[in-house]
């Protein structure tokens, strides 16, 4: 006993932080080990998780997990919303997250949605928009209900050009808006005149001019192949798009160059637009992931979420095996780095369908990959590599595409499973914009935020449901 005891000290500390603090108060060394019971110690809870854990639930989730990792991503074209989006009709607006009546929207989307009006010609100002939109007079739905996403706000009206990207593994669609930039922008609730100009432009010049260079490639642009390449070079694809933004113009550039029938000042500015906006690629990333979720879902059984996604009110996700039904909890405001003026108190509560990133292995999933993220959301390098270590306990499988050179070229982390976020108590990391919670000032930082708990319960309980008859349920669990 004695070289043990004339030793230094050396201590594991499993999930009791009063116990670790005490010890390293004594100058002794203590590696934490994060630990919660199941169901966060509810013995109700943690009955329904062991009875989830059965052979036709695995079956189904190697089978949604198989779907998303097999998806082939191709962006084929840019069209009007209302030529392609099903079921998007003149006075529906789509926006991002659950659905949600005008009663509940928050400033940021209300004024997404007042600009739309306008831009559409709907409305003659902000007042007649919310009058109409108070009134009932406008439809609104979820882009996910459309086979479409859109960040922050996320409202699509019926006129805006749209990413075409099609899934050729199993011939399903995603459609995503083009992104306006960065600051004061449609998408962070801003509907001034030079944005609603922006728009107009985009809808009269960038997005034709974008649809006809894309016609011209055959074979459309891999955007798996081009993701896969970007994560190599220090992207994560949700808030650092520096990488896959030039490879997709390097991709547009020579079409786009070759349009005879646009002049030639209009074709430097799409290029130049494109050029400086770092965050170009975004839209395309999400409409790829949107794209490859939508095979995965339906799978009967399967525990694996295909969306996560907040309209600035709520944050809700969707799970395979449980059909369309959103699961829902109160949206949280993301920790990070403001704009200088700007703090959490001016800040909305989390909103877009960027998440859709995080949900298919890449975003906050694949930070380890991408340490200059921390510049932008807040954080370290090695903040962000613990993150992407994390995300592994919470999903089923790695991405046989996205691999990350830091830690020996591993897949990313892919396809959060509901009963491993219950069982481990790990939430999903997602890094996301700031929008102001005032309608019409837009932008106002960028950092990091976690789902609610409670939408991983309510899916549990959904899940239990529909495997085990009430008459066979039981209140305890194994731990």
């Amino acid at each position: 006993m004695k070289p043990l005891l004339n030793a230094d000290l050396q201590v594991v500390s499993v999930g009791v932080e009063l116990f670790a603090e005490a010890l390293e108060r004594q100058g002794a060394t203590v590696e934490r080990v994060e630990w919660r019971p199941p169901g966060e110690g509810n013995a109700e809870l943690a009955g329904l998780l062991a009875q989830t854990w059965r052979e036709e639930v695995e079956r189904a989730n190697q089978e949604a997990l198989g779907r998303l990792l097999a998806a082939q991503q191709i962006l084929v074209d840019v069209r009007p919303a209302g030529e392609v989006i099903p079921g998007l009709t003149r006075d529906t607006l789509l926006h991002a997250g659950p659905p949600i009546a005008w009663e509940r929207m928050s400033g940021p989307l209300r004024g997404a949605v007042i600009g739309a009006l306008i831009y559409e010609g709907l409305a003659r100002d902000a007042e007649s928009a919310e009058r109409m939109a108070a009134r009932g007079e406008i439809r609104f739905d979820s882009c996910h209900h459309h086979q479409a996403v859109g960040p922050m706000a996320g409202v699509t009206s019926h006129s805006m050009p749209v990413y075409v990207v099609e899934n050729r593994a199993f011939g399903n669609r995603a459609y995503s808006n083009l992104n306006e930039g960065l600051g004061k922008v449609l998408r962070y609730g801003a509907y001034s005149e030079d944005v609603l100009e922006r728009l107009r432009w985009m809808q009269r010049v960038l997005g034709p001019a974008l649809g006809e260079a894309l016609r011209r490639i055959p074979e459309g642009i891999d955007v798996r192949a081009l993701i896969a390449q970007a994560v190599q070079m220090g992207d994560e694809c949700h808030n650092r798009n520096r990488a896959a933004s030039a490879l997709l113009i390097k991709a547009l550039a020579p079409q786009v160059a070759a349009l005879d029938a646009l002049e030639s000042a209009e074709r430097s500015r799409v290029l130049a637009v494109a050029r400086d906006n770092e965050h170009f690629f975004l839209n395309v990333g999400m409409a790829a992931c949107k794209a490859a979720l939508d095979a995965a879902h339906g799978v009967p059984f399967s525990s694996m979420v295909t969306t996560m996604a907040r309209n600035g009110t709520d944050f809700g996700i969707r799970v395979s095996g449980l059909g369309d039904q959103w699961f829902t909890g109160p949206a949280q405001v993301p920790v990070g780095l403001y704009f200088s003026g700007a703090s959490a108190e001016d800040a909305n509560p989390d909103i877009g369908d960027s998440a859709i990133t995080e949900t298919a292995g890449l975003g906050g999933f694949a930070m380890a990959g991408a340490p200059a993220i921390v510049q932008f959301v807040g954080g370290t390098p090695q903040e962000a590599l613990g993150y992407t270590r994390k995300m592994y306990e919470i999903t089923l499988g790695e991405s046989s595409a996205y691999t990350l050179p830091i830690l020996n070229f591993r897949g990313t982390p892919t396809g959060i499973d509901v009963r491993l976020v219950m069982q481990t108590g790990i939430l999903p990391q997602i890094n996301t914009g700031i929008a102001s919670r005032r309608a019409g000032v837009g932008q106002l930082g960028a950092g990091l935020v976690n789902p609610p708990r409670e939408c991983f319960e309510r899916a549990l309980r959904a899940l239990a449901a529909t495997l085990v008859p009430p008459s066979e349920r039981v209140s305890g669990g194994r731990g």
